[in-house]
């Protein structure tokens, strides 16, 4: 029996290619506290010098280092938000984390991951609605 050893974390290299699909319970949760924080800081108007350092120093002291999540929050609120209504609000606190010390070289990769959430999560583009009358059969399927 081999003795337990922890795993290593996940080197950038991991973390670009799967794109968190291994995250941590503990990252997801400081990844959840850290997009809050953003969004609370975010206004519907450019904010004043003192209210940007407020928000970069609430960040930066929660994300306690980790670029890595910085730029994961960055990115999935650029990417959900184009085309949005409230993609002003968004993109602001996505600022407000690059400013806080996200890691740049991960955001485009977040931001696409982003897009594919949004797309997935919109509803499907429906037809004209057809109604089929009792022994009339679907388009496609014969008769």
């Amino acid at each position: 029996m081999r003795p337990y050893r922890a795993r290593d974390p996940p080197s950038p290299r991991r973390v670009e290619r799967n794109l968190g699909d291994t995250i941590s319970t503990a990252d997801q949760i400081l990844t959840a506290q850290l997009t809050g924080a953003a969004r609370h800081h975010a206004r519907w108007r450019p904010l004043t010098a003192d209210e940007h350092d407020a928000a970069v120093a609430a960040l930066r002291e929660l994300a306690a280092e980790r670029a890595d999540l910085l730029a994961q929050v960055a990115g999935l609120l650029e990417g959900s938000a184009e085309g949005q209504p409230d993609e002003p609000l968004k993109r602001q606190a996505a600022q407000l984390c690059r400013d806080a010390g996200a890691d740049e070289a991960l955001i485009p990769q977040w931001i696409e991951k982003g897009r594919r959430r949004r797309a997935n999560a919109l509803p499907p583009p429906f037809g004209a609605p057809r109604r089929i009358r009792p022994g009339q059969h679907p388009p496609g399927r014969g008769g």
